[in-house]
């Protein structure tokens, strides 16, 4: 399907790359550093407080629910939109082995008001899970969006007919329009598929003129100031702050929080939550808190206020009256 598209800055007619930078790693480099790593130990488990369970709420507000890691379930404009849902303990093709949860998800999947839109940024484990969209499809069976070359892997958890998205281009769904936007990073399931799929973010707008960020997976670079320009009223932007250890290895795919903080600057966003932290031991070689507190300090370097970028507890919801364009 991919390779009848016509060729672009992110398309070669055979796999997709970055405009900006690259995010290839040899094998050398994968070795150099799983040899060299010095991760910081994370708790075998930590127990968040419990969280009341998200409500439904109307047109005219947002309200964003930190499930773990980079789910999120944001509504707006009335619906439940599902963003890269994972509730399995490990993100890993594998039961036994791979990064597993150093705490539960916030809130059980049933515990969520209803999921009526999924949204899957790109194919990586900890963001595409099957297990977890076959339990989201069995109760509620929602219409689905992706990047070019993932609807297959959707499919694989019965999620039929998920509409593939290239960069720039949108969608609609009921009041909401969605446009897969650009990222920073890479695509790989086997070690044979690396960058047949497309990664991105998402932005959600509503007809009551809410809009919201979803940033997925990526290192700083100029699409934020892009995506900024073209959606220059954005209520909140989620941004991923974890996983960025060891520099010289993450930092052409994984931001750190100082540029995270550039990153929402550089969006303009009214709000903007952290995400993609404090979840899977083993992903990143950083602190299990670092993200929080290196966030704190760049928010401080950058004059940025603690309640314009700011992390939930882990299960909480945000509630926020939409700005209306």
């Amino acid at each position: 399907m991919t390779a009848a598209r016509p060729l672009s800055d992110h398309w070669d007619g055979r796999v997709f790359r970055n405009p900006h930078s690259s995010t290839v790693k040899t094998l050398r480099d994968v070795w150099r550093w799983r040899r060299m790593a010095a991760p910081e130990s994370w708790p075998a488990r930590v127990e968040d407080p419990p969280q009341p369970a998200p409500a439904r709420v109307g047109p005219g507000r947002i309200a964003a629910t930190f499930i773990g890691h980079a789910t999120f379930l944001v509504q707006i404009g009335g619906l439940c939109v599902l963003f890269d849902p994972i509730w399995s303990a490990r993100a890993s093709p594998l039961r036994f082995a791979g990064p597993k949860r150093a705490r539960a998800p916030g809130q059980p999947l049933e515990a969520l008001p209803g999921v009526d839109l999924l949204l899957v940024s790109h194919c990586h484990y900890d963001h595409l899970d099957l297990p977890t969209l076959r339990a989201v499809r069995r109760r509620w069976k929602p219409p689905a969006a992706t990047g070019l070359g993932n609807a297959r892997h959707l499919a694989k958890a019965g999620i039929g007919g998920a509409r593939e998205l290239d960069w720039w281009e949108e969608a609609r769904f009921g009041p909401l329009r969605v446009t897969y936007v650009p990222a920073q990073h890479f695509s790989a399931r086997t070690p044979w598929d690396r960058n047949r799929a497309l990664w991105g973010g998402f932005v959600v707008q509503a007809e009551d003129g809410a809009s919201v960020y979803f940033a997925g997976d990526s290192g700083w670079c100029p699409h934020f100031a892009e995506i900024g320009a073209r959606f220059p009223r954005l209520d909140i932007a989620l941004l991923p702050i974890g996983a960025y250890e060891p520099r010289w290895f993450m930092r052409t795919q994984h931001m750190d929080p100082g540029e995270a903080v550039r990153a929402h600057l550089a969006l303009g966003a009214r709000r903007s939550l952290g995400m993609h932290f404090g979840t899977f031991a083993g992903l990143t070689d950083e602190a299990i808190d670092a993200p929080e507190a290196a966030l704190a300090a760049a928010r401080g370097r950058h004059g940025v206020p603690a309640e314009a970028f700011a992390t939930l507890p882990f299960g909480a919801t945000l509630d926020v009256e939409a700005t209306g364009g």
